[in-house]
């Protein structure tokens, strides 16, 4: 009977693995795993920016004007502030945080109180200009394969841009986990939404 127990949770565990997660060999589904991986340096995270009503961006729209974007609600702002509380209580003080220019990721990043926010171009929304999602996409790769995971990373950006790149669609807040495998390929770890 035992024999039968254990041979039923190896066939979950290897089907978890090869329909969830084909190429990297993860399947964590546990929110301490998940942390546990950003601490060790075995992943990183992909933040879609706290809450901001609507849809895309007005038509006039000018990159560095707050006024002409769509922007987080108080709402958004009061979950920017406990995403930043969820990595505190996860013993994660500081970490390296990387923004799209556009307002709703900047504030984010700020609210978060992890340490400064760089801005960083390749997290840009392509929403309406999806053409240009291949490209940005294979930069960003080709971004974290030079990077140093010791330190926590984040990287604050936009629906589109993260289901792009893990073939996750997250709400708004949620932290997305992956990781960088040998082959430079990008695999989703797990993901964890807030309120």
């Amino acid at each position: 009977m035992r024999k039968y127990f254990i041979r039923g949770w190896i066939v979950v565990l290897l089907a978890c693995i090869a329909i969830i997660f084909p190429a990297s060999g993860f399947c964590l589904e546990n929110e301490v795993d998940l942390w546990g991986s950003l601490r060790e340096g075995s992943s990183f995270v992909l933040l879609r920016h706290a809450l901001a009503p609507g849809t895309g961006d007005p038509d006039h729209f000018v990159l560095g004007n707050c006024m002409t974007q769509r922007n987080l609600s108080d709402a958004g702002r009061e979950q920017a502030a406990a995403i930043g509380d969820q990595f505190r209580k996860n013993r994660i003080q500081q970490a390296r945080v990387f923004s799209s220019q556009w307002c709703r990721c900047l504030e984010t990043g700020d609210l978060l109180g992890l340490g400064p926010v760089e801005e960083l171009s390749l997290l840009n929304s392509f929403f309406q200009y999806y053409e240009r999602s291949g490209l940005q996409t294979r930069k960003l790769q080709e971004w974290l394969s030079r990077q140093n995971f010791k330190r926590p990373l984040v990287l604050i950006t936009h629906q589109v841009n993260i289901t792009s790149f893990t073939n996750f669609y997250p709400a708004s807040g949620e932290l997305v986990f992956a990781t960088m495998l040998e082959s430079g390929e990008i695999s989703f770890l797990g993901s964890i939404k807030t309120d």
